[in-house]
């Protein structure tokens, strides 16, 4: 069994591909700081292929999937956030931020989701975030490449049901993690956040008992309950309210 894993050079990519080793999954290590994958790659107890591949490059996706088409688990990890009122934030970083948290997860599930469908037989994990429910000012971009991951994943899903097959997608809704995230969005989160570790484990359990909406903490599921509950004005004035305490 072999799973492909992007953004897998720290983080919860890292400690994701640390856990499925040891769970004896064979791993294809995806990013761009090849010095990073080499370390990981030290921890790695099972066959391990890294590719040093910037994901938000579309022929670069395409490339990687024509490469390793056989693989049983696809999580899309690789993602990144970026704090400030839209007309502050620097556009190339936003629009980088789009191509690597949506194009490269559309474009990624896209291919393997078919290959998957032909063999009948597969899972795919994409990252998303508490964020991908609701509206996020000061991260709007953010907020708003969440949502899509998270409509994207649950929508196939659905399909593949409706389909009768058995690939199925889940997607990885957190809260704050304790991952270099916050120094790459430049924020600080008022509260300390879950770990790494625990943050993959849970993901990786859940992905594999083929959970849809995976979401760890007690208070994030609270979160999510009342982001369906109370009305949206609300819920934008708690996020804006939140998003300004994070700032640095």
């Amino acid at each position: 069994m072999r799973a492909l894993i992007t953004g897998a050079s720290s983080g919860m990519g890292r400690d994701m591909a640390k856990y499925l080793s040891k769970l004896g999954y064979d791993l294809v290590l995806v990013a761009r700081r090849k010095e990073l994958l080499e370390e990981v790659k030290k921890d790695i107890s099972t066959n391990c292929e890294i590719e040093v591949m910037d994901v938000s490059k579309v022929e670069n996706c395409k490339k990687l999937f024509e490469k390793y088409r056989t693989v049983e688990l696809l999580i899309n990890n690789a993602g990144f956030g970026l704090f400030g009122e839209f007309w502050t934030t620097d556009i190339d970083t936003g629009i980088n931020m789009i191509d690597t948290n949506i194009k490269a997860v559309h474009v990624l599930t896209r291919l393997y989701v078919e290959e998957m469908q032909k063999r009948n037989n597969g899972k795919i994990l994409n990252v998303g975030s508490i964020a991908g429910f609701m509206t996020g000012p000061l991260m709007s971009e953010y907020y708003a490449t969440k949502n899509y991951v998270v409509e994207l994943s649950s929508g196939i899903n659905k399909e593949l049901k409706k389909a009768k097959s058995n690939v199925s997608i889940s997607v990885f809704c957190p809260g704050p993690v304790q991952t270099n995230f916050n120094n790459v969005a430049n924020v600080k989160f008022a509260t300390k956040g879950i770990t790494s570790d625990y943050a993959s484990k849970y993901a990786i359990d859940k992905f594999l008992e083929g959970k849809e909406i995976i979401i760890p903490g007690l208070s994030i599921k609270i979160l999510y309950l009342l982001n369906k509950i109370l009305p949206r004005n609300i819920m934008s004035e708690f996020a804006y309210n939140t998003q300004s305490s994070k700032r640095k």
